[in-house]
């Protein structure tokens, strides 16, 4: 009788995660350690039916600057519910093998606010699992500071080259897009 007391609220428990994943979107599936932080950002609770932003970036790359174009519009959408998630990588050999220089060069160099992953892989068959899912809804990575723009239901938008600046009239009609967009039903 006491086994089946126990058993009962760890069943529950299961079931709700179980219902909590299927809930939450291919793309937002698991989770990616933060930049420099002990602590791992967990996709589906952090971006879940909010419109999300996601770049792959370098530290040693020509496209960096974009890091201030890209804070703009953090700033400017964020009262709207826009997320934005930097992703670096050393996939094009140009990131840092030392985490704290990543860091000092998004966070001190560039003053990014939005959250900052630990290098991942992000092309290929060892791509991280949101890299992966983002090049089969869109294509992969062509560069570094490729952008991916994503509804509220975790569908890809558009996605942008490297050479698209954080300002371009397209790229800021695409977040405008996902922003307007209706979140999965419940």
């Amino acid at each position: 009788m006491l086994m089946r007391w126990c058993a009962a609220p760890a069943l529950l428990l299961a079931i709700t995660g179980l219902v909590q994943a299927a809930d939450c979107p291919e793309l937002l599936q698991g989770s990616l350690p933060k930049l420099r932080a002990k602590e791992s950002i967990d996709l589906c609770k952090q971006y879940a039916d909010k419109p999300l932003v996601v770049v792959n970036t370098a530290s040693f790359c020509g496209f960096a600057p974009q890091f201030e174009g890209l804070e703009a519009v953090n700033q400017r959408f964020k009262p709207q519910g826009l997320e934005m998630l930097g992703v670096p990588s050393n996939d094009f050999k140009q990131e840092s093998k030392d985490s704290a220089e990543t860091a000092k060069v998004c966070y001190a160099n560039y003053g990014v606010t939005f959250n900052m992953t630990e290098p991942q892989k992000v092309r290929g068959d060892d791509a991280t699992h949101l890299f992966q899912v983002l090049a089969a809804q869109s294509n992969a990575p062509k560069w570094n500071f490729y952008k991916y723009v994503v509804d509220r239901q975790g569908k890809v938008v558009a996605s942008f080259s490297s050479l698209t600046k954080p300002d371009d009239p397209e790229f800021i009609a695409a977040i405008e897009k996902a922003i307007a967009s209706k979140p999965l039903a419940n």
